[in-house]
């Protein structure tokens, strides 16, 4: 399984050898924070996310945006299987103008960032995190008149990311990750840094008390 962790590690080493000017955006999500721990940048305003609102949907149009700023650059919104569909419809915007943005999808089937929620404060019990009815990525992007891959094995990754990069036009990439992965580390409602969530904390679903509960 691609660890989405992986994926977007991946995706910026490709970017590196592309010698052009790169800006990303994000939807909004789990996916979000970990294209901000794994895209790295030398340069300012290169990273458009909604940071303070957190609007599903961002990502997309402002590629979008971004791209028609800057003709020449490559524009790649990191983006949320559920986060994407917000906005989906400026697919069509981006063939209709010749944006050849890069849609990269790390679809877990969740809303992620929510199941991680109901981990911690629900004891796992789950409520419309699943997402039971997801379209085909690619032929919606063929639908639209772009391009779309999709990719869920680990060894084919490098070369399905050069695939879309290589592509002169709007891509819609499908990239299947791990499921249940939670986005760490993390510090709970209520608790001072030094009592922050890593990867190896044992029973995370019993670390927010009563008052931290009351603070989300």
């Amino acid at each position: 399984m691609i660890k989405p962790q992986y994926a977007i590690e991946r995706l910026y080493e490709a970017t590196k050898k592309q010698g052009k000017e790169v800006f990303v955006t994000t939807e909004v999500g789990q996916h979000q924070m970990w294209a901000a721990q794994h895209f790295h940048f030398d340069k300012p305003n290169h990273w458009m996310t909604s940071g303070g609102l957190g609007t599903m949907g961002y990502g997309l149009p402002a590629a979008v945006g971004v791209q028609v700023a800057h003709p020449d650059a490559l524009v790649i919104d990191i983006a949320g299987e559920a986060s994407v569909q917000m906005t989906m419809q400026e697919m069509s915007t981006a063939v209709q103008y010749r944006l050849p943005i890069k849609i990269f999808i790390l679809n877990n089937e969740r809303m992620g960032m929510v199941r991680q929620w109901q981990d911690l404060l629900h004891g796992s019990r789950y409520a419309h995190s699943y997402s039971e009815s997801l379209p085909d990525f690619v032929k919606l992007a063929e639908a639209y008149g772009g391009k779309g891959i999709r990719c869920d094995n680990p060894a084919e990754l490098d070369a399905a990311i050069a695939e879309m990069l290589d592509y002169d036009g709007p891509v819609l990439f499908d990239v299947l990750v791990e499921k249940d992965e939670n986005c760490l580390p993390m510090i709970p409602s209520g608790k001072p840094h030094n009592e922050i969530i890593l990867p190896d904390t044992a029973n995370i679903g019993d670390i927010i008390d009563e008052k931290g509960r009351q603070l989300v």
